[in-house]
């Protein structure tokens, strides 16, 4: 019997097509979402949650999360083609059609909200599909071209997945996860203007009002200084809400110490008059952030076998 090979430009299409269509899905910003889920799920249930919940609610995160990316990229390929960060996203080398995007991000949105739906609770789904409407409306189609605290009041999207898991394991909201959302909400404007620092000429060729196109650097570093205080206390203010034991605090707040240091590094050099290493900041806080999240994940589960 003779077995047809599939032609090797048909297997290359195929699998570019593939990559494009999870390029649209922002799968870094994703990563990010599913560190602060499992850890809210895992202080919700005060040790390890049941699987197929959090199975659910992480595939159900991800999905969510690259149905509002695949909306954001379709909104923005206009200033996205203006933008070196961005020029080689799949709408800029016509890879993908806006209408088949739309379909993939309708696709996966209604998954989302479905599985969650099922697997999970309403209040999980119904808090999923707010976090989609709040990136998609709120941050990219209302503040993003309008108003330099974009990233500060649309950046609430990202915190959803703290409320997500929670309500996805207890089926209700307590103070607990808003201050894991705080914790986010705060940490957000600091981890994106550095970012933005970095291509304020990006931000500025396509017309976008972020704090480093519009304010003289030695403004934004003190912002990021101030947000990141910020950040820090939310962090220690999830000790006495939360059940993370007596050693969370000090894990907080050296981590939190370390990020400031970077920060405090990229002040003295602005204010020096140099141009300083934003992106050492942008990556600091990734790993703040992931570090962060995972300690509370592990005194959780150690206490509660303890």
């Amino acid at each position: 019997m003779t077995v047809l090979a599939r032609p090797a430009t048909e297997t290359r299409s195929w699998n570019r097509s593939i990559a494009d269509y999870a390029a649209l899905t922002k799968p870094r910003i994703i990563e990010l979402l599913l560190v602060t889920t499992l850890p809210a799920m895992v202080l919700a249930a005060r040790g390890l949650p049941p699987l197929e919940v959090t199975l659910a609610t992480l595939v159900g995160g991800a999905a969510a999360a690259g149905s509002a990316n695949a909306v954001n990229c379709v909104l923005d390929r206009d200033i996205d083609a203006l933008m070196a960060r961005t020029a080689n996203r799949p709408f800029n080398r016509s890879t993908v059609s806006p209408r088949a995007a739309l379909v993939f991000a309708a696709v996966l949105g209604a998954g989302a909200v479905g599985l969650l739906w099922v697997a999970a609770n309403a209040l999980a789904a119904g808090l999923t599909a707010l976090a989609i409407a709040i990136y998609v409306v709120g941050y990219t189609l209302v503040l993003k071209r309008r108003t330099p605290s974009n990233i500060v009041w649309g950046g609430s999207a990202g915190c959803m997945p703290t409320l997500i898991g929670w309500a996805a394991v207890t089926g209700s909201l307590a103070p607990t996860p808003f201050v894991l959302f705080a914790v986010v909400f705060f940490w957000t404007p600091p981890h994106f203007w550095a970012l933005a620092m970095r291509f304020a000429r990006d931000y500025e060729r396509a017309g976008v009002p972020m704090l480093p196109v519009v304010a003289a650097p030695r403004v934004v570093v003190g912002r990021i200084a101030a947000y990141t205080c910020l950040t820090i206390a939310a962090s220690i203010a999830l000790w006495p809400v939360a059940a993370t034991g007596p050693v969370y605090p000090v894990g907080a707040a050296v981590l939190g110490a370390v990020f400031l240091r970077e920060v405090l590094v990229l002040c003295r050099e602005v204010r020096a008059g140099r141009p300083g290493r934003p992106l050492r900041v942008f990556h600091a806080s990734i790993s703040y952030l992931a570090l962060l999240f995972l300690w509370v994940g592990v005194v959780v589960v150690v206490g509660s076998r303890w």
